[in-house]
């Protein structure tokens, strides 16, 4: 989809195409690849449901010093092109914090969203950010914040490291980000043939479109969590190790009139595998 700006961005559907639109912003980094269960979900619901590479992701074109609300646009502006004058919209780990700006910026427009396991702002007062997070996160994005040229570096020797990976490996690179929770979920052929295939989607024109993500999250928002108004659920699970279930409790008390779902048996990637259809379901019956 090329956008007046000229710059392209890559999209897929999935779902019924006269259904319910519904935007599925994905984590990082991850693509517009729509994971199988989640499609095969909203068939069965009558929802369209659609993603897209963010800028530097793919083939979608990079956006120098991207921020949270440019997320938003985008997907306005995919929803422009596709001609939806409502729609809702549902954010995974790094595709968190993108759905509640779109819930900021496009109230006439978003029926209503959901952060699954999404990110906090850093710094954000009251939550100590790096509490409970794997060693792999926090080494990337403390380096990030005290150098980020060898931030870059590193980012390019693990996409590397990535892209030779075979689906059953890709449980030894995220070892300290797993809880036995999302060991076991990462131990399915399909969410790792789906983790391996959209990382590899990612990452095929280079890092930009994970780091701007990383660096997108560090940065001034442009909106407050406590300015949302229209319906929002916030999940999070207790054992999460990628994001800590603290950060879900900071949107949890700070977004007017949540819908909180704070699980105390659940991991990062058990949400994305097994809540979809319980959000898809909520989000449908806003329309």
């Amino acid at each position: 989809m090329r956008l007046s700006s000229g710059r392209m961005l890559e999209v897929s559907e999935a779902g019924d195409p006269d259904g319910l639109p519904i935007f599925a912003l994905y984590g990082t980094p991850s693509s517009r690849l729509l994971y199988r269960p989640h499609a095969a979900d909203a068939a069965r619901r009558h929802i369209r449901l659609i993603s897209y590479n963010r800028p530097g992701y793919g083939n979608s074109t990079p956006v120098q010093g991207r921020r949270m609300l440019d997320d938003a646009a985008d997907v306005a502006a995919i929803a422009d092109s596709l001609g939806l004058d409502r729609f809702a919209v549902w954010g995974h780990s790094g595709g968190g914090a993108p759905a509640l700006a779109c819930a900021a910026a496009l109230p006439q427009r978003v029926v209503a969203a959901a952060s699954l396991a999404g990110c906090a702002p850093y710094p954000a007062e009251g939550i100590d950010w790096f509490a409970g997070m794997g060693e792999l996160n926090v080494e990337d994005f403390k380096l990030m914040l005290d150098n980020e040229a060898e931030w870059e570096l590193k980012s390019r020797r693990d996409a590397d490291s990535i892209s030779k990976a075979s689906p059953l490996e890709l449980a030894r690179i995220f070892a300290t980000l797993l809880s036995e929770e999302d060991r076991i979920a990462l131990s399915s052929d399909e969410l790792a043939g789906w983790m391996h295939d959209t990382m590899h989607e990612a990452y095929r024109t280079g890092i930009r479109g994970a780091c701007d993500d990383s660096l997108a999250i560090s940065q001034p928002w442009g909106f407050d969590p406590a300015s949302i108004k229209i319906p929002v659920q916030v999940w999070h699970g207790e054992h999460d190790k990628f994001v800590p279930f603290s950060h879900g409790e900071w949107f949890a008390t700070r977004i007017p009139r949540a819908e909180a779902h704070l699980e105390k048996n659940e991991g990062h990637l058990t949400l994305f595998v097994g809540r979809i259809p319980d959000v898809h379901a909520w989000l449908a019956a806003k329309f």
